[in-house]
């Protein structure tokens, strides 16, 4: 059974399709929960755990991307991130630029801006040698040949 509106009311049509801003808000909150995992795994990984911030060097991060787990913790760690804060800067330009040709041009250079860090970060994170040729072997991880 459906309402009747009021005298000089209309009821709004019912939407149907992809709602954009409901996902977006259940991305925001779902993404936050598994980044603050990520987050202080890595920070307790990176600080508390062994010597702390000054055992942080070239050999410490080709040790921790030699392992599949810790390249893919760190690709989740930076994809969900940079779509979380470019989901965010989506809503803020959404609530405060009135134009819609400004909201629009600032909505597709945070979505450029996302991809091209995303895409920077992810070839750090895949062509990483944790071996590089020519470098000092005191330099180099443990499990590197010997020059």
């Amino acid at each position: 059974m459906t309402a009747i509106p009021a005298p000089g009311r209309t009821v709004p049509p019912k939407r149907t399709g992809f709602n954009l801003e409901k996902w977006g808000w259940i991305y925001m909150r779902a993404s936050g929960v598994v980044l603050a995992v990520l987050i202080f795994g890595h920070l307790f990984v990176n600080l508390v755990a062994g010597e702390g911030v000054k055992a942080i060097d070239f050999a410490f991060v080709a040790g921790k991307w030699a392992d599949p787990f810790w390249v893919v913790w760190d690709t989740l760690l930076l994809v969900l991130a940079l779509v979380h804060g470019a989901n965010g800067m989506r809503t803020l330009v959404n609530d405060y630029a009135t134009r819609p040709g400004l909201r629009r041009t600032f909505q597709v250079l945070i979505f450029l801006s996302a991809a091209v860090l995303i895409v920077l970060g992810l070839l750090v994170i895949y062509t990483f040698d944790p071996c590089p040729a020519g470098s000092p072997a005191d330099l180099l991880p443990s499990f590197c040949p010997a020059p």
